[in-house]
């Protein structure tokens, strides 16, 4: 045993961080994997996840492993969240998970033992080179694809987040509840520790691809590509309906009117048009009858078009109760100048039918669609104007 493989050892257990295996039918490879693992780390727990093959013969050869198994196969992310409870039951913090059919190389390890020394309660991937030529044509597009998908639901750029050469700060997991079981488990542990403001860290690791004929994989295409794009359309949804303004309003509760006024209206580099873009954005879905769901059309457009958010939202606020009074009566009376003889005058008695209720929703609608376009226009100018005059003068 060298000198190193020693205080590899002890750094484990000072860390309190063990390396977690889950296995599924891998016995022509396990065996091999955990030798290469012995020479960095004695803790080492590993999941038998129902295994039909001679896996557990395989193992019974190392009496120092800390072994779960269970009869019945329920995938790589149950055996996961399974292996994080076991872990934890032993005494553990921190969990390098390994995959067991021999992809990842165990001298890797002191690589990611370095990022936990460093950055502490962090999930850091061991990002693979996916253009070297081994890789499957098929594995390297999903990698891209499950890239794009993170990237949108987290606002973080990795280079490979279907890694499984990962680090687990399982004790802070511990406070999650998750709820996938398969192969998408690995995404969604990754965007909602994200979300929790875990950091996400990518370090470099070397992999093997054996041979095709030689490849074993128990990655279903279609049923588990099936199962990654529903959990991703929910993701996204999540993402936009409450993350996205969750970390928005977070984020303003931190400063005043005054202070947000001058920081995204005066001292932002953003030139002329994109403020007023954006206070015309605000405007404009502020007046408009989405009544509920105004902020979220803000934030979404603000978001799509690339605008000043923070100066759209605060536009938005043109519909605060003293002027709702007025909204309402230009509404109205816009869409009387379209409707013509159509058009509902507004008598104030109560003789109200549900005619004269009906037409007077459309005339509504109509009108402050109308007035919302209008009044957009015209904030947006006087911004424009007020920007590009303030700009000149401190030139």
């Amino acid at each position: 045993m060298s000198i190193d493989s020693a205080t590899y050892k002890q750094k484990f257990k000072a860390l309190r961080c063990c390396v977690l295996m889950p296995t599924y039918n891998n016995a022509t490879t396990v065996g091999d994997v955990v030798q290469d693992v012995m020479q960095y780390c004695d803790d080492i727990c590993v999941v038998n996840d129902g295994s039909t093959d001679n896996t557990l013969q395989v193992l019974s050869q190392f009496p120092e492993l800390k072994i779960h198994t269970y009869e019945k196969n329920a995938g790589k992310g149950w055996a996961l969240r399974q292996g994080f409870k076991f872990a934890l039951q032993n005494g553990y913090d921190y969990a390098i998970t390994i995959d067991s059919d021999g992809q990842h190389f165990a001298k890797d390890l002191p690589t990611m033992l370095a990022a936990l020394e460093e950055n502490g309660e962090a999930i850091v991937i061991g990002a693979r080179n996916m253009e070297q030529s081994s890789v499957p044509g098929k594995s390297s597009f999903g990698n891209k694809f499950s890239n794009f998908w993170f990237t949108l639901e987290t606002g973080i750029d990795m280079p490979d987040t279907q890694s499984g050469y990962r680090l687990y700060p399982i004790k802070r997991l511990s406070e999650m509840r998750f709820f996938t079981y398969k192969y998408e488990f690995e995404i969604e542990v990754l965007v909602r520790a994200a979300w929790s403001g875990i950091k996400i860290l990518a370090v470099p690791v070397k992999v093997y691809y054996p041979p095709a004929e030689e490849r074993i994989s128990h990655f279903r295409p279609f049923q588990d590509f099936s199962r990654i794009s529903v959990l991703n359309t929910v993701l996204v949804f999540w993402t936009f309906a409450w993350i996205k303004p969750r970390d928005f309003f977070r984020h303003l509760k931190k400063k005043d009117f005054k202070v947000i006024l001058e920081d995204y209206l005066i001292r932002s580099h953003e030139t002329p048009h994109v403020k007023a873009f954006s206070i015309a954005l605000g405007v404009f879905f502020g007046i408009t009858p989405l009544w509920g769901l105004q902020m979220w059309f803000v934030l979404f457009f603000a978001w799509i078009f690339g605008l000043n958010k923070a100066l759209s939202v605060l536009a938005s606020n043109i519909s605060i109760p003293p002027m709702i009074p007025l909204i309402l009566f230009l509404s109205f009376e816009a869409g009387r100048l379209v409707l013509g003889h159509h058009a509902v005058h507004l008598v104030y008695n109560n003789k109200l039918t549900v005619e004269m209720i009906n037409r007077s929703l459309l005339q509504y609608v109509l009108g402050s669609f109308i007035l919302a376009t209008i009044c957009a226009v015209i904030a947006g100018i006087v911004t424009f104007i007020f920007v590009s005059n303030l700009k000149k003068q401190r030139v």
